[in-house]
């Protein structure tokens, strides 16, 4: 039986639940979306967005500023989609340079335009950097200032990676064409 000293008064117990509630209901479905883009497989992407809501929750009374808990997740999203494409490789069955089973269903090839298949398998081909600072920059519309705090690099990184990353996407997509 839990002593009760050992809870937090009840006040405070409803706070982080609330809290990331609201945030999840308002951000989830974006943060999905930018998983996805990065690793092209939505139950992948899904788990990891749980993951960092989770870790929010979890680390709520430790964070130093509240207000900058959509950063925190943000971060999360970023880190834990990096783990995954780390371990990706080691998959058997997918392909190392996308990360995709063989071959795709009938339902997500309808779904999918070309166009849009060729950009997304363009934009998988980027180094990491590359392709989180163009998925933050036009798919979330973050500024250089967000994109440098939501993957802790200066300013000046995301203005240079943001440069060689349209570089080489419009040289990948010049070679599909």
């Amino acid at each position: 039986m839990a002593n009760t000293t050992d809870l937090p008064p009840p006040a405070q117990t409803s706070v982080p639940a609330e809290a990331v509630t609201a945030l999840y209901r308002a951000h989830a479905l974006g943060l999905i979306r930018l998983a996805v883009v990065m690793l092209g497989d939505r139950p992948a992407a899904e788990d990891v967005v749980q993951e960092a809501f989770c870790g929010l929750y979890r680390r709520w009374y430790s964070l130093s500023d509240t207000g900058k808990a959509l950063s925190y997740v943000r971060s999360s999203v970023i880190n834990g989609c990096r783990s995954v494409l780390r371990r990706r490789p080691r998959q058997a069955g997918l392909d190392p340079l996308t990360g995709e089973p063989p071959g795709e269903s009938a339902e997500s090839a309808a779904l999918i335009g070309e166009e849009h298949r060729q950009v997304l398998t363009a934009i998988r081909r980027l180094p990491n950097r590359q392709r989180e600072v163009l998925v933050l920059r036009f798919y979330l519309d973050l500024d250089e200032a967000e994109i440098a705090r939501s993957m802790r690099i200066s300013r000046g990184t995301v203005k240079s990676t943001t440069s060689r990353a349209l570089a080489a996407l419009g040289r990948i997509l010049g070679e599909v064409s």
